[in-house]
């Protein structure tokens, strides 16, 4: 089956649904219990890694370039959440998470880190702030933004 942005949305729908409500007040513990809810190893964190690759392969999942950045928003209200997709390399624009943000991360090339963290589920509590950086290599990255808030610096 061709992946198409239909699939990619019907595969995020069952995470975005899983992770709605969720209190990103502790990162380590948000991080913990999203883990228990949805394994990066597991059946649903596999089919939007599949969907979300081949989006990014066929061009239609990351149509804009900032520089060496792709990015696009596959979903932009998914029970309650946006969902913006970055491919990277290098370091991102510096924004703040007014209501936090869940990050799903899937490694595309080399040994690569995403603000330090290996491949997986990462967390930022509300009104962090930080410049997205990926080193090692490169990351495809699913950004689940609670009420779609996010404040570029």
């Amino acid at each position: 089956m061709t992946a198409t942005l239909e699939t990619l949305q019907q595969a995020l729908d069952p995470l975005a649904r899983a992770l709605e409500g969720l209190s990103l007040d502790d990162p380590a513990a948000a991080r913990a219990e999203i883990e228990r809810r949805l394994p990066f190893d597991g059946p649903l964190v596999a089919a939007v890694r599949e969907a979300a690759l081949a989006g990014a392969d066929a061009g239609w999942l990351l149509p804009r370039q900032n520089g060496p950045i792709r990015f696009g928003r596959p979903a932009k209200s998914l029970h309650g959440f946006t969902v913006d997709a970055v491919l990277m390399s290098t370091p991102g624009p510096q924004h703040r998470h007014p209501n936090g943000e869940i990050d799903l991360c899937f490694t595309t090339r080399g040994e690569a880190r995403f603000d330090g963290h290996p491949q997986g589920w990462v967390v930022f509590g509300p009104m962090s702030v930080h410049i997205p950086t990926v080193s090692d290599g490169e990351m495809l990255i699913l950004y689940f933004l609670p009420g779609g808030a996010i404040e570029f610096m």
